[in-house]
């Protein structure tokens, strides 16, 4: 099986890349150093991850026991936060949970059936989360599901085998920094029970060996998702950072720390409005309110919500990675298991318009959404129509390529298009072939050709970037900056966390000096943020506007451009500097 297992999944076309990627890392007198892979061997390395679009993830422990229930009481948060947020001893903690955990319901291979048949390409499943349990049998702690637990199974070892049997790709989640059962592990501060030692002695004798083991003894890994970073010596970045060496090929998410972006940028809870610029990403979700399962928690979303969330996610060119929470029993829940595979009915029809896809070449679209193929004679667009249009007519804005053919992907109907001014209509039947998302396949020949609809520069090549088309960056799940609208205007509000930030993303037509202009209101006497170009960062000060509901356009500083293409700006706030502001748009203005 070890053997079959170690090959199971790799495509040997890719062998080449995935040996190069293995040598990512050397040793030197100093230690090990990374080595950065060229953009050829990334994009090698991603092609399987960016075909897949749609990802489970799994989030299970012995939390899942008691439904995330302390005593009677629920606390508040996801249930596998339940240990720190009810303040639970490691001795309780025991008794109530691990002691109790006992998944007999539990069936690999119908679980990663059910994640098959639901449309989704690969698994990763925690484990380790903050509560230092390890779901697999750890040879470094004895805190583990098979030593401590009467289940007594590696359930790690079980879904892997049952993920390289039915060709679906396994990755594993892991808290490398936030133990609450370890002494030298961040987090638990409230067992006094504890004796501390230092973080780099839980890094070298739990952290480190059990990465190692879990990249070794189960088969081919294609992802490791680090969670939480926290600051931390260099010597135990490396050591963690090192042991994805051990797995060719595999990708990593950009939890670890600040100097490892990893291979992928991960939103949690929510869809960015744009895309991040040259950067591969994905968003992870949970299916209801908590990652863990929870027994109080019934807000499970609609099946629509979950299908237009991965078509709009597709359409940006982003991975929908979607968290479920088996009970203490090792089974979802039914509204799992019923929208799992109400999704999967819908990519049986429709799944060729998000497998390989990559993003809508156009703005924002009226009706619903688009995903793309580019092949060398010209492009296959697909047309996600959220709401039918009463009038039969569906418009293309800006194409100016001749349509080879238009239908509809559930019948093969074909439709009549035509060519206008403000680009191409496609002629639509009275009623939708799909409630939720009816897919319009569109063929069109040569290099696309759109008039663009995204933030364009002025005559003089100045640029603004209102709030609406700022991609928002909350800090671990929090909705702490939000969209919000005054006299009709948009704004970014609420932005309490000097960890949330906002980007956007956008194309510069001349290079030269531009005046950056702002239009915010500050209540507090002052506020400090960064503005972040690649290559450049402003540091400023801002005194108070007034009030959050008095309006000024300020001038920030000046940024060079040195030449035409697409960029990012970032607004960061200063640690320790920051006070909230309301903010209405950036305006890059050109300098004679």
């Amino acid at each position: 099986m070890a053997a079959r297992l170690r090959m199971g999944l790799v495509d040997c076309g890719l062998l080449c890349t995935l040996l190069c990627s293995f040598l990512m890392a050397a040793e030197t007198d100093s230690g090990w150093t990374y080595i950065k892979e060229t953009p050829e061997q990334h994009a090698a390395k991603m092609q399987w991850w960016n075909t897949a679009r749609f990802g489970m993830f799994v989030h299970w422990g012995v939390y899942s026991v008691t439904g995330g229930e302390f005593r009677g009481q629920m606390p508040t948060n996801s249930a596998e936060w339940m240990m720190n947020k009810a303040r639970i001893s490691i001795a309780d903690y025991k008794v109530e949970n691990v002691d109790k955990f006992n998944p007999t319901d539990f069936d690999a291979s119908a679980f990663v059936g059910l994640a098959k048949e639901a449309g989704m390409k690969y698994l990763v499943i925690t484990a380790k989360h903050h509560d230092g349990f390890a779901m697999f049998g750890s040879k470094c702690s004895p805190y583990n599901v098979v030593d401590a637990t009467p289940f007594k199974r590696d359930i790690m070892k079980e879904l892997a085998e049952a993920c390289h049997d039915q060709g679906i790709r396994f990755g594993f989640y892991y808290s490398q920094c936030q133990d609450w059962h370890h002494p030298g592990g961040i987090g638990n501060n409230w067992d006094k029970t504890l004796k501390h030692v230092s973080f780099d002695e839980y890094v070298r004798d739990k952290a480190a060996p059990e990465i190692k083991q879990l990249l070794t003894e189960y088969g081919p890994i294609s992802i490791f998702w680090w969670d939480t970073p926290r600051d931390m010596s260099k010597e135990a970045f490396d050591s963690l950072h090192s042991g994805t060496d051990l797995q060719p090929g595999i990708i990593t998410n950009d939890r670890l720390g600040k100097e490892y972006p990893g291979d992928y940028k991960t939103f949690e809870r929510n869809i960015p409005r744009q895309a991040p610029v040259g950067q591969d990403w994905e968003v992870c979700m949970p299916i209801s309110g908590s990652w863990g399962y929870k027994k109080s928690d019934t807000n499970f979303k609609s099946t629509e919500t979950l299908i237009r969330n991965l078509v709009d996610i597709a359409s940006k060119g982003g991975n929908y990675l979607l968290n479920v929470s088996p009970t203490g029993q090792g089974i979802l829940l039914p509204q799992a298991t019923e929208r799992l595979k109400a999704m999967g009915q819908w990519m049986k029809i429709n799944s060729e318009s998000i497998y390989g896809t990559t993003a809508s070449p156009f703005g924002k679209l009226a009706w619903g959404r688009c995903t793309k193929k580019e092949f060398a004679r010209g492009t296959t667009l697909y047309l996600h129509v959220f709401d039918w249009p009463k009038d039969g007519k569906l418009l293309l804005p800006g194409l100016r390529n001749k349509v080879e053919q238009a239908y509809l992907i559930a019948d093969w109907q074909a439709l009549k298009i035509q060519s206008q001014d403000s680009g191409v209509v496609v002629s639509l039947p009275e009623k939708a072939p799909d409630d939720i998302v009816s897919v319009v396949v569109v063929k069109v020949s040569g290099v696309l050709d759109i008039e663009s609809t995204g933030p364009a520069p002025q005559k003089d090549g100045s640029l603004v970037l209102s709030a609406d088309m700022a991609n928002v960056h909350n800090n671990e799940g929090s909705r702490d900056i939000r969209l919000q609208q005054n006299d009709g205007i948009s704004h970014l509000g609420y932005w309490t966390d000097e960890e949330a930030w906002v980007e956007w993303s956008f194309k510069i037509d001349k290079p030269g000096a531009y005046e950056v202009l702002a239009e915010l209101a500050i209540e507090a006497d002052k506020t400090g943020f960064r503005l972040v170009l690649p290559g450049q960062q402003k540091s400023m000060e801002l005194t108070s506007t007034g009030g959050y509901g008095n309006y000024v356009t300020k001038s920030l500083c000046k940024l060079n451009f040195d030449k035409a293409g697409e960029y990012t700006l970032q607004i960061r706030p200063e640690p320790d500097h920051w006070q909230p502001m309301n903010l209405r748009q950036v305006e890059l203005k050109l300098q004679e």
